[in-house]
């Protein structure tokens, strides 16, 4: 998921880390998780998807607004069904990618702002809009997704997409745990840069531990591919990850990016976030059960024009909640 600063209250940090996988490796005592996405084409299964996000805050221009919105709620509430339309190109095994298809069976979004601006598009027609769609794309063995297409109609802005693409881009978790399994009680760190932020220096770090097995809910229990297999109490790795927002560097160092710097602009503060997720995935077909994550950013930072004085003052705070849950599937598909 991309994150987007400003005013831009849709920020997503990393939303929904732990995915649909499968092809998994039961888990026993000293004995290694891998995680492979392995979709089967004709599969049919449906997620609820509820996010929330409330973003407040001031931001300080040479031209005055005292009709500025200083605080923004947004709830979205998604029920898709994603069939898998491809596992191959022109019949031969696509090493890992696969086509697949989202229809949004039910949408729907619900704003409020402290500030009224009749030009701007109403996100809950928007969302409205998009009920009973569908959109396309390719899911790359490494989580990207390539070839989308069906959403330039209603969302002609990327970045208002975010929250539509967030919980697929969680569709697959093999960039992001260890290449050689996970065992109970493991724990495992990554740490990345943050590009395209207004403040050079921050990285996104994450820590994960493989706290247990658990018993999954029925639903999960009642899905396996097999007709004759065992729909008992099946067990799902319980997965907890913390992450944060860090400043690497000196805290007196210039933090201007370089593509902020090539247009004449300087940049200056601070931007700092935490949050954590709980997520539960199938042992037995490798279905991301539920996944549960909340976070918190602040960022104080400010953006100057040396050759023309003027400067841009950033103050807010960003608190997310997300919740996405399996509901049915998979089912092939007569």
């Amino acid at each position: 998921m991309n994150f987007s600063h400003g005013a831009n209250f849709l920020i997503l940090p990393i939303l929904l880390i732990l995915p649909i996988v499968s092809a998994v490796l039961a888990a026993a005592p000293g004995r290694r998780v891998h995680f492979y996405p392995k979709f089967l084409e004709g599969e049919t299964l449906r997620y609820q998807v509820e996010m929330r996000t409330v973003s407040t805050g001031n931001t300080t221009t040479p031209i005055a607004n005292p009709e500025g919105e200083t605080k923004v709620s947004q709830t979205i509430s998604l029920l898709v069904r994603l069939d898998v339309i491809g596992t191959a190109e022109n019949g031969v095994p696509a090493s890992g990618q696969s086509r697949l298809r989202a229809t949004y069976e039910q949408s729907r979004a619900q704003s409020e702002s402290d500030a009224f601006n009749p030009d701007a598009p109403s996100l809950d027609d928007q969302y409205g809009k998009l009920e009973s769609r569908s959109i396309e794309f390719t899911l790359m063995p490494d989580g990207h997704l390539t070839n989308i297409t069906g959403l330039e109609d209603v969302f002609p802005i990327r970045s208002e997409t975010d929250p539509i693409l967030s919980w697929v881009q969680a569709i697959s978790t093999s960039s992001r745990l260890p290449p050689n399994g996970i065992a109970l009680g493991q724990k495992w760190s990554s740490e990345r840069s943050l590009a395209g932020w207004p403040l050079s220096g921050l990285s996104w770090r994450t820590e994960s531990t493989y706290l247990r097995d658990d018993v999954c809910s029925r639903a999960s229990a009642a899905i396996a591919r097999q007709p004759d297999a065992n729909t008992g109490d099946a067990e799902c790795a319980i997965l907890l990850t913390h992450f944060e927002i860090l400043h690497r560097g000196s805290a007196d160092a210039d933090s201007t990016p370089e593509e902020y710097r090539r247009n004449g602009l300087r940049t200056s503060g601070a931007w700092k976030g935490s949050g954590e997720s709980l997520d539960a995935i199938s042992l037995a077909t490798g279905l991301l059960e539920s996944s549960t994550q909340t976070s918190t950013q602040s960022m104080d930072y400010q953006i100057t024009t040396p050759s023309a004085g003027s400067r841009i003052h950033h103050v807010g705070q960003v608190q997310s909640e997300s919740h996405i849950r399996l509901v049915s599937g998979p089912s092939l598909r007569p």
